[in-house]
């Protein structure tokens, strides 16, 4: 379970906060994380996503970021259809794994669970420069490197962490040649990151930080991104959206950030969820 206080010690209120208006159209929550518990009680992978499906969120992608979290999106996905996974050392994890020698045997076993036919996507992977120097540094990088090499020879998706690091994760992707499908998870960047992504054809991923008041890189962002490859996330149970940040998220809270994204695009809230939709199984295949 999460503190109850955030990064600034402040404390948090920890109730979920109250379901949105359900969407006219459903969508796909691209990036979750059902394993991480938050909030003043536990929700199971089936209640979190009946939740999400009563307000028009009917599927979702969970997302793993270690070993144990990885094993249990491959569970998750034999216990409900709803999900698709992705599977992955967290790139601030990665370190972690090299300082016990453990770091080969690991990418191994996320390899042989990315055979399950349900996960398609090598993810989270990448870059961030916020809470890791040094040598950790340099593992981070060979891990990332690792992960497309990876994503590239399974044919999977890549789903990108990227923190603080923009130039690095655009280098090392393009000096080994990025996958036929990259998703950059959580999109963090600015007009220029935009429109590399537009260039190569990558998907661009936006969570409920899109709505935060000094978010404003983020909505000129999207509003040059190629409509064809915006995607909509929660990050759950992080990143909750306005005005509820602060507060335990879950993919039930999509619908929070797609009028954020229509409001900003200045499109009709069916036809933005329709794009959302078609953009995720392209992104991801389908689920059926």
């Amino acid at each position: 379970m999460r503190s109850s206080r955030d990064e600034t010690g402040r404390k948090r209120r920890l109730e979920y906060p109250p379901a949105p208006e359900p969407l006219p159209v459903p969508v796909i929550d691209n990036h979750t994380h059902l394993n991480f518990r938050d909030g003043l009680v536990e929700v199971g992978v089936r209640e979190a996503l009946d939740a999400a499906e009563a307000v028009g969120v009917h599927r979702a992608v969970q997302v793993g970021c270690d070993l144990p979290s990885s094993r249990f999106t491959v569970e998750a996905l034999d216990a409900d259809s709803r999900l698709l996974g992705a599977v992955a050392l967290h790139p601030n994890d990665a370190p972690r794994y090299a300082e016990r020698g453990e770091f080969e045997t690991a990418l191994a076993e996320i390899e042989e669970l990315a055979a399950h036919p349900r996960v398609r996507a090598i993810g989270e992977t990448g870059l961030d420069y916020f809470r890791s120097h040094g040598d950790a540094l340099k593992v981070q990088q060979e891990s990332f490197r690792r992960h497309i090499d990876i994503a590239k020879r399974l044919g999977l998706t890549l789903q990108i962490h990227d923190r603080d690091a923009h130039d690095d994760v655009v280098r090392i992707l393009r000096e080994e040649g990025a996958p036929d499908r990259v998703v950059f998870h959580c999109f963090s960047g600015d007009e220029d990151l935009a429109r590399k992504c537009n260039e190569q054809g990558w998907f661009l991923s936006f969570a409920g930080t899109l709505t935060f008041k000094n978010a404003d890189n983020l909505r000129r962002a999207i509003a040059i991104a190629e409509p064809s490859r915006i995607l909509v996330e929660t990050d759950s149970p992080f990143l909750t959206p306005h005005p509820f940040r602060g507060r335990p998220n879950a993919s039930y809270m999509v619908p929070y950030t797609v009028r954020g994204m229509a409001e900003v695009l200045s499109l009709d809230l069916a036809e933005l969820c329709t794009r959302l939709g078609e953009n995720t199984v392209e992104a991801y295949g389908s689920w059926d």
